[in-house]
């Protein structure tokens, strides 16, 4: 007659299934580059980047949207293609300490005429399980095949005004940390000149984490 397990061997591998599906998906992806909630931006002194974790949105791989990356915490958490676990002031002290030249030059009565300046930046997105780091302009798709121009807009003083989170925003931008300089102000929701959205032959499922680098342009 076959013998059971003891009870007490059988408890502890219960445990140990429910231990290893309640695992958080960041703690179980070692390819995150050492990023997780509790740690979302690292700063690279050598490389000269700095990393962030986010979450893809799913809303956008078929909505159009004006918003690359945005904090999940700010007022306008849920409207980027990446939600961000970053913070924007973090986001812009950690530009800063690299030695990215911040623009400050847009404003709330210049925005729709200026465009963004500032350092360009060259932003790389990837995940695990991903053949490689994607390129922005590869994992964001604009309507008319233009290229980003992603610049340190810097905009310290509106960001803590408004309060919406925004790091890098799809058009020049008087409140987001970084912004694309291809287009101004109100291009996409006001005019309608450019639609942005989320490449879904790219990128992986709503809510996978990625980690997003920015470094100079080269």
């Amino acid at each position: 007659m076959k013998k059971s397990a003891p009870p007490l061997l059988l408890a502890a591998l219960a445990c140990l299934s429910l231990a290893l599906l309640t695992v958080p998906a960041w703690a179980a992806a070692p390819d995150l580059q050492g990023l997780s909630p509790e740690k979302p931006l690292i700063v690279d002194s050598q490389a000269g980047s700095l990393s962030y974790l986010a979450k893809v949105n799913g809303k956008y791989l078929h909505q159009p949207t004006r918003h690359a990356s945005i904090f999940e915490g700010g007022k306008f958490g849920g409207k980027s293609v990446f939600s961000a676990l970053a913070k924007p002031d973090d986001f812009r002290q950690a530009l800063l300490s690299l030695g990215f030249k911040a623009g400050d030059n847009m404003t709330m009565d210049n925005k729709e005429t200026t465009s963004v300046q500032g350092d360009e930046l060259a932003v790389s997105v990837t995940w695990p399980g991903a053949a490689r780091a994607y390129t922005l302009d590869e994992v964001i798709v604009d309507s008319n095949g233009k290229p980003l121009l992603i610049r340190f807009g810097g905009n310290q003083g509106a960001a803590h005004q408004h309060n919406t989170g925004c790091l890098i925003c799809l058009d020049s931008c008087p409140v987001g940390i970084a912004s694309n300089a291809a287009y101004t102000y109100g291009a996409v929701e006001k005019r309608g000149e450019v639609k942005f959205t989320g490449n879904a032959k790219v990128l992986p499922p709503d809510g996978t984490l990625v980690v997003i680098t920015v470094s100079p342009k080269k």
